[in-house]
């Protein structure tokens, strides 16, 4: 089998190995591709892993041997898997990878909006507490977790696993699901509406994906039912936000703060409104990508290519 790789690098800079995957075919890595590049580099591949290179209907139509398309992600949105479809082509994504990771990351955001960790330790490098009267200075208010009120936006395996570490913590956890009337019970989870968890949590952490009914699901009016005291993060997806109105909302201190490790264009442009925002926090989309994580995206991918060459392809997304 041709094996082409097409954005091998954020998977792997060079700390892991592709050698799993190497045993199944004749391989070819790129660190990256650009659209205008695909077919040149993929013409003769049976066999396409993408993270992030899009696959349109255009594109696969010119690549005639291509029988098997591998997301290096759980996202899928960047191959058209209708067109994939019509030529049976099975599409495969990672769907459960970085379950710890991002969770994890959701409490470093919280952390650092809570003690401006940061901050502090610019000031000191900086010679404030060399120079201070006081035994200790702070250069914004500290906020004790325990007690304060978490409420989840879809409770999926990451939004989950935030629960526990909440639970764990002491924080009471508010959850809305996916619209079901009845949702299953979750130990130490109080379900809820929309309009009750903004309106009583002192963090919201979202965590459901991106659809047309989720899509600037925080915008102004949403903003508006939040504390002047809470914080927002995101590490789901950029477009559950509209990042205007939350821009808007944190300079006008509707609410304290947020974090967010996504945005609707990534990478952003610099006209993006959330760059300037007070107390805003953001991430290059990087929850998702310690060592660990990544070993188990390479691990699974190459389950996924396995079974798909042993005639039983699976984690099909199409």
């Amino acid at each position: 089998m041709n094996i082409v790789v097409l954005d091998g690098y954020t998977l792997n800079p060079g700390d892991l190995s592709w050698e799993r995957l190497a045993q199944m075919g004749s391989m070819t890595v790129y660190d990256r591709t650009s659209p205008e590049q695909i077919v040149e580099r993929a013409i003769d591949a049976e066999i396409i892993l993408t993270n992030k290179t899009p696959l349109t209907a255009t594109t696969l139509a010119k690549l005639p041997n291509l029988c098997y398309i591998g997301v290096l992600a759980t996202g899928y949105n960047i191959v058209d898997i209708h067109a994939a479809r019509k030529r049976d082509i099975p599409v495969s994504n990672v769907p459960t990878y970085g379950t710890q990771s991002v969770a994890q990351f959701v409490f470093a955001m919280i952390f650092e909006l809570c003690h401006s960790i940061g901050r502090h330790d610019a000031a000191v490098k900086a010679g404030e507490w060399t120079g201070s009267i006081d035994f200790c200075f702070t250069k914004a208010p500290l906020i004790e977790l325990s007690g304060k009120t978490i409420g989840l936006v879809g409770l999926g395996k990451i939004g989950s696993q935030t629960a526990r570490i909440a639970s764990a913590m002491d924080m009471r956890v508010l959850a809305v699901g996916s619209g079901r009337s009845h949702p299953k019970p979750v130990a130490g989870v109080e379900w809820t509406n929309m309009e009750t968890l903004l309106k009583e949590s002192d963090i919201v952490s979202l965590h459901c994906p991106l659809t047309p009914d989720t899509e600037q699901l925080i915008n102004r009016q949403r903003l508006s039912w939040m504390k002047p005291s809470a914080f927002l993060i995101n590490t789901s997806r950029g477009g559950l936000i509209h990042e205007q109105d939350l821009a808007d909302a944190l300079n006008a201190q509707a609410i304290a703060g947020a974090a967010v490790d996504v945005l609707s264009v990534e990478p952003p442009s610099t006209s993006n409104p959330l760059l300037s925002a007070r107390n805003c926090i953001i991430t290059p989309h990087i929850a998702w990508a310690t060592q660990e994580a990544r070993a188990r995206l390479m691990e699974t991918t190459a389950d996924n290519v396995s079974a798909f060459l042993e005639g039983r392809p699976i984690n099909v997304v199409n």
